[in-house]
């Protein structure tokens, strides 16, 4: 660490930073995920460098310092460097993103596990923003064309199809059987609501 140290105060004012220098970040940050007080030391140095931007191309810098501004309770830190950093793990960096809100949630409930449903919620709440995800989210909506499908049978056959209706609807409509059988719990769920 004192190397990388002594490495980065020599080339502060360098633009772009020497390579050597950005994979030694990338490998001390995985070295040191663990470590909190040396990690902390490290992330520091870096984020006040004025080339912090290009340690932000490194997955392993890039979740480094979301660890440490989390350990901190700096959420919204955490989230606009995510929002900002370059790395091209955008999935990583998808994943990241929900971490912070998942821990922001059981700080606020004082507790050390989310449900499900919990971390569903908290994923809805507080989505992604496009630059990470600039495709959007993955839609997991069905088509007007099936949902119409799936309500008319509702409405006209049963709520509650048997296993071969299932079968029948999922083969006609190109889904899996769980999905029409989901699709109609959910749906029962509603109207009883």
């Amino acid at each position: 660490m004192n190397k990388f140290m002594v490495i980065l105060k020599k080339n502060e004012n360098e633009h772009p930073p020497p390579t050597k220098l950005l994979n030694l970040a990338g490998q001390l940050c995985r070295e040191l995920e663990s470590s909190s007080p040396s990690l902390e030391n490290l992330v520091e140095a870096m984020m006040e460098c004025k080339n912090k931007r290009y340690f932000l191309t490194n997955i392993h810098v890039v979740r480094a310092c979301v660890s440490v501004h989390i350990h901190k309770g700096q959420h919204d830190a955490a989230c606009r460097l995510l929002e900002y950093c370059e790395a091209e793990e955008k999935e990583e960096l998808v994943q990241l993103w929900h971490e912070i809100h998942y821990q922001r949630v059981m700080e606020k409930h004082q507790t050390d596990v989310l449900t499900p449903l919990q971390k569903f919620r908290c994923r809805k709440r507080n989505p992604p923003p496009i630059s990470l995800c600039p495709e959007g989210l993955k839609n997991r909506n069905y088509s007007e064309k099936v949902r119409q499908h799936l309500h008319r049978f509702a409405a006209e056959v049963t709520a509650n199809p048997d296993k071969k209706q299932r079968e029948r609807l999922a083969r006609d409509m190109n889904l899996q059987p769980t999905q029409v059988y989901n699709w109609f719990a959910n749906y029962r769920r509603r109207q009883k609501s």
